[in-house]
């Protein structure tokens, strides 16, 4: 249940981010990654009894609406180099938008929510144990690559009290 709250809020203020100044954007992520991150690592292990109950919701062109909101928003600090350590043949730097990596993370949790809220067994058990794998193999990397980047946009650039990032 902790998790199925966290990941709502992260949702809803993803979707209204646009609002916000870049500032207050990145102080919320910061304090809510940690809190994902750790809810992320105790999910439960989840046996799927009924796998045809699992659903997505989030379309393509939800999620680019809100890429797109949020790439206009961080521009021109949008892409950063980080390493991409599943990777292994290549361990060159490769430039990563911190758009994708928060809208990616948000079409992990969306579908999450909304499917837990289904209120059925079939679907609660396909939500927790979709959140699992995809914070083992997709929204957890993007969630600790972006923490890193939206660290070193708090603490190791100048800014004025009221400057825009």
């Amino acid at each position: 249940m902790e998790m199925l709250t966290v990941a709502n809020e992260y949702c809803h203020f993803i979707e209204k981010a646009h609002q916000y100044k870049n500032q207050d954007i990145l102080e919320y992520l910061q304090k809510i990654f940690s809190l994902l991150y750790l809810k992320g690592t105790l999910l439960p292990n989840v046996k799927v009894e009924t796998p045809e109950a699992n659903e997505r919701f989030v379309t393509a062109e939800n999620w680019e609406i809100i890429f797109n909101e949020l790439r206009n928003k961080f521009k021109p600090q949008d892409e950063y180099w980080a390493l991409d350590h599943n990777n292994t043949e290549n361990q060159s730097p490769e430039k990563i938008s911190l758009a994708d990596n928060l809208t990616d993370i948000y079409q992990d949790l969306k579908d999450f929510v909304l499917l837990y809220a289904k209120g059925t067994q079939a679907a609660q058990e396909n939500a927790v144990h979709d959140c699992k794998k995809f914070f083992e193999n997709h929204w957890g990397y993007r969630l600790v690559k972006a923490q890193d980047y939206i660290h070193h946009l708090l603490h190791h650039q100048t800014l004025t009290k009221d400057q825009e990032l």
